[in-house]
């Protein structure tokens, strides 16, 4: 299960990005062609997290459809699978998307203000 290595490093790289605040969200987009199963990844995240500055933040997940571009016609066409043809039968074909795996936005904490000094403040 690859999953499990995926999820460890982005809690790794949320946790790094959050400098010390609480993670409460994670958008991740992963690509329909990436062979990452978003319900392993899911669950993985729960594990990943646990004992983090990520424990009990909820992960978002957006299923990015893959697209692809024949050079031949000029068509746009949807792809669901690694095999790139187009309906022309041309395999001169660009793809599009389909093999995002990011992170796309984290929601954290916002830092407290610190206690003012009551030696360094200014009376009145």
């Amino acid at each position: 299960m690859h999953e499990l290595a995926i999820t460890q490093s982005v809690i790794d790289a949320v946790c790094a990005h959050a400098a010390g605040r609480t993670v409460y969200s994670v958008t991740v987009e992963v690509g329909v062609l990436t062979a990452v199963v978003p319900e392993a990844m899911r669950f993985c995240f729960d594990l990943a997290a646990e004992g983090t500055l990520a424990e009990g933040a909820n992960l978002e997940i957006r299923c990015v459809p893959g697209t692809a571009h024949c050079r031949a016609c000029g068509a746009d066409f949807a792809v669901t699978d690694p095999v790139l043809l187009c309906v022309c039968g041309s395999a001169d074909v660009e793809l599009r998307s389909g093999r995002e795996l990011r992170i796309r936005s984290m929601e954290v904490s916002r830092e407290c203000a610190q206690p003012v000094d009551a030696e360094t403040t200014r009376r009145m």
